[in-house]
């Protein structure tokens, strides 16, 4: 039976955006559902500058708080070399290497040129296979730039190529601003995996236009595995003007496991963690499933 693994980025990618602070408590409260839905990967918190990104400021308290949670495998978000060594006090982590396709995006977003981010992550991803540490190298708009407008995909290929060569444990190819459309996402990722080898490969998807789906499905018939994704379709980037959400995670539960793909996901406790999630959010959620008769959803999802 094929199966599927889906790292759900709300906790980080879906609340960094809110004006209102989530406590420290909530948010860990918000991991145990996901968690008791059997969602696994969690990208928990990013160790930015909590100047620039003000409801990740709490990233260490909030790790030590579900550090007795054994049935998670906690990712955080580094942007630089000060977020690396912050996070590497918790040396269970994952990490997840911010990086940029286009120069205007790299500097809104990270305050350096494309070429500096790389050497800095060779530099870091060293320091993290000595500490038994796993890095994520991701490609933010891989697919287009708010400010820059198309990428090519020889930008996107070139550095997933090379941060494999420096050290990466999984290639992150992320749709920033939702503009990825089902046949640019088959083509660019039937590439990357020219280029990546045994290296793995994962989607991380906005849903601004309301190609999320289409685009997942695109994704995992060009052989991706492994899809980032937000509870009730939460989040959105500050240096990413008229992005929206996260493609809904529960939606792409309910359309693998109407395909027969597992994903180890319990969906009512999904629900749950989504209107938890919808909850802490300001904007009205993306999510569509949520929002439909439940039995009538479990019924279909066991024909």
């Amino acid at each position: 039976m094929t199966q599927v693994t889906i790292i759900d980025v709300s906790p980080r990618d879906g609340l960094q955006i809110e004006p209102k602070k989530v406590s420290t408590e909530e948010k860990a409260k918000f991991i145990d559902k996901l968690t008791e839905a059997g969602i696994k990967k969690i990208e928990a918190a990013s160790f930015v500058h909590p100047k620039k990104v003000p409801q990740m400021a709490d990233a260490e308290a909030l790790l030590e708080q579900i550090h007795s949670n054994k049935n998670i495998q906690p990712i955080a978000l580094i942007p630089n070399q000060r977020g690396f060594m912050r996070a590497s006090e918790f040396p269970h982590l994952e990490l997840n290497w911010a990086a940029s396709a286009t120069e205007t995006f790299s500097d809104k977003n990270l305050g350096m040129t494309i070429d500096k981010n790389f050497e800095m992550f060779t530099e870091v991803a060293k320091e993290a296979k000595s500490k038994g540490m796993e890095i994520c190298f991701s490609i933010a708009v891989s697919f287009g730039c708010p400010y820059e407008g198309h990428v090519e995909e020889e930008k996107v290929l070139e550095l997933a190529e090379k941060a494999v060569q420096a050290g990466a444990d999984r290639i992150g190819i992320a749709d920033t601003i939702g503009i990825a459309t089902p046949d640019a996402v088959n083509r660019l990722f039937k590439k990357v995996f020219d280029v990546t080898g045994d290296t793995n490969v994962s989607f991380h998807i906005h849903d601004t236009r309301g190609l999320g789906l289409a685009n997942a499905y695109a994704a995992y018939t060009a052989g991706v595995r492994i899809f980032e994704t937000a509870v009730s379709g939460i989040g959105g980037c500050p240096f990413a003007p008229g992005s929206a959400g996260n493609l809904a995670t529960e939606d792409l539960v309910y359309l693998f496991e109407r395909m027969g793909v597992k994903t180890g996901v319990d969906i009512n406790k999904l629900f749950e963690a989504a209107d938890f999630a919808a909850s802490l959010s300001s904007k009205t959620p993306l999510g569509r499933i949520r929002h439909l008769d439940r039995t009538r959803t479990m019924k279909e999802m066991m024909e």
